[in-house]
């Protein structure tokens, strides 16, 4: 039985999900077990680069800064994802995760909780407020896996955000993610930053990743990577920045149109969430991180979490 044949009724005539349960089986449908089992075998070297930050919380941003960083601005890629890979779904996608690239260190992406990440490298990540991160990833699924004006934002945040704080998941959610991350912030093999912070100070946040990754940092590389990291450079270029590998997988994998809007290149805005969350769905989310962070780390808001983070230096 195909996903079109076995969502039907959740599906608009493009393929695209109308509702979310349909929804869920399209991303389910997307990769293999297999596959991301092999991706978790992968063996990182020391000197392996994972840049692991929840979705939509500065991935692409990272990986286009420690690529420039460690090729002294090298564009020749039609994915991002071809120069820095995707630990959970290469395997599908046909890369060699194992093999040598362009230049050193290797780098990769990944999603991963903490504890769950193959173990062996170095990892950066950089958390983001979850309501706008919430906003964000819902604005990169519809044009893509949901058709526009199905699915609502409240919808949507209920069935992912929300949904995953439920006692009993797994992981691979939001808070899951960010408290993880959050125990090994100190760790030798990681560098921790926050988004909003990035968003205030690229400067300091290429020289972090500099220093991390092992690369001399001149100052004709910082001005390279000031201008090859800079949202109208990334806009500019941004069919490179648009997961290709992803979504040319969804065209033969699901069906969907080929036009499908990947686009994660916008505008990055800190708090864009604010003037789109209904009232109820901030009131839910503002629950969950008093159950799941306030009652165990202390921090009363998001906010305070990082600038704590901060004055740790």
């Amino acid at each position: 039985m195909s996903v079109t044949e076995g969502t039907e009724n959740g599906l608009a005539s493009s393929g695209r999900a109308t509702t979310m349960r349909a929804f869920g089986g399209l991303m389910q449908a997307m990769g293999t077990e297999e596959g991301l089992n092999t991706g978790l075998e992968i063996s990182l070297r020391p000197t392996d680069v994972v840049i692991t930050p929840f979705g939509k919380s500065g991935t692409t941003w990272l990986q286009q800064i420690a690529h420039t960083l460690r090729t002294r601005g090298d564009m020749d890629f039609d994915d991002i994802s071809h120069v820095v890979p995707w630990i959970e779904t290469s395997t599908d996608l046909g890369l060699d995760l194992n093999a040598e690239q362009k230049a050193d260190p290797r780098l990769f992406k990944s999603h991963l909780d903490a504890h769950r990440i193959p173990k062996g490298g170095l990892y950066i990540n950089s958390c983001r407020d979850p309501k706008d991160a919430l906003y964000s990833m819902y604005k990169f699924m519809e044009g893509w896996f949901i058709e526009p004006g199905t699915i609502s934002l409240d919808d949507f945040a209920r069935g992912t955000f929300i949904a995953a704080a439920s006692p009993g998941n797994s992981g691979g959610d939001y808070w899951t993610h960010l408290t993880s991350w959050w125990a090994r912030r100190k760790d030798p093999d990681v560098l921790f930053m926050a988004y909003e912070h990035m968003k205030e100070d690229l400067e300091e946040t290429i020289r972090k990743v500099a220093e991390f990754i092992g690369t001399e940092l001149d100052e004709e590389l910082l001005q390279i990577t000031m201008e090859h990291a800079s949202l109208p450079f990334m806009q500019t270029y941004k069919s490179r920045f648009e997961d290709k590998l992803m979504r040319d997988q969804s065209v033969d994998i699901l069906g969907l149109p080929e036009n499908s809007d990947s686009s994660k290149v916008r505008t990055g805005q800190v708090g864009e969430s604010k003037q789109e969350l209904s009232s109820a769905i901030v009131e839910a989310l503002d629950e969950i991180w008093h159950k799941r962070i306030t009652e165990t780390l202390g921090f009363a808001d998001y906010a305070s979490m990082i600038d704590s983070h901060r004055k740790e230096g």
